[in-house]
């Protein structure tokens, strides 16, 4: 287990889709128009109830392994126009990331969403963090999150988990994505909450006060 109190200024990770942003009628939006390009069907409705993984996993139901690069590449192009404005922050986001600064700690985004257009978001919705890190999915997080000195990582799914407890962090999942609270637990997440909305007062109790630090 993570140790249950810091010593120092904290820096929490965040995954994004799922966790901070419910990016889902933007994704669904942006398959749609993949679809009308391309000609091949892509059920929307069914590739947003399982967000999280890389996009290559997604379409690698839908394309050929061969035609899978460029039609990613496609996909991210589409992706600010059709995904960025219809995408709504996740209840409690703001305040959560609010929550780990008001401790004076950092709040690092780390997620597997092409970084440009993870920018994009959290700069469209003003949720202001200190990092953001993409590309990344489940061990591969760790990286950054060692890097960033992450004590405690936030996300929505199993791979969340994974990359918490490579990197040695606290893994806080928040029940909000694909993956229901019982497989959270089993999978190792050392804290599950409802949703975001639960943060600032689960963190309050876990980060020290900024004063006694200082």
């Amino acid at each position: 287990m993570p140790a249950s109190l810091p010593t120092s200024p904290i820096t929490v990770g965040f995954d994004l889709d799922m966790t901070l942003i419910d990016s889902r009628p933007g994704i669904r939006a942006t398959y749609e128009r993949l679809t009308e390009e391309t000609g091949v069907f892509i059920d929307a409705a069914l590739a947003v109830t399982r967000l999280g993984p890389p996009l290559d996993w997604e379409l690698a139901h839908w394309f050929p392994a061969e035609e899978i690069p460029a039609v990613a590449d496609r996909y991210r192009a589409l992706y600010p126009e059709y995904a960025v404005a219809p995408t709504p922050a996740m209840p409690g986001a703001r305040e959560a990331v609010a929550a780990v600064h008001a401790a004076g700690g950092r709040a690092v985004v780390v997620t597997a969403k092409h970084e440009p257009n993870a920018k994009l978001h959290l700069t469209h919705l003003g949720i202001e963090v200190d990092e953001v890190r993409g590309w990344l999915w489940a061990e591969a997080k760790a990286e950054a999150l060692i890097e960033y000195g992450a004590a405690v990582y936030v996300g929505d799914h199993v791979g969340d988990v994974v990359g918490a407890r490579t990197a040695g962090a606290l893994s806080v999942a928040v029940a909000t994505g694909p993956v229901a609270a019982g497989e959270l637990r089993a999978a190792g997440a050392d804290v599950v909450l409802a949703d975001l909305t639960e943060f600032p007062a689960w963190f309050a109790s876990y980060a020290p006060d900024p004063d006694a630090v200082a």
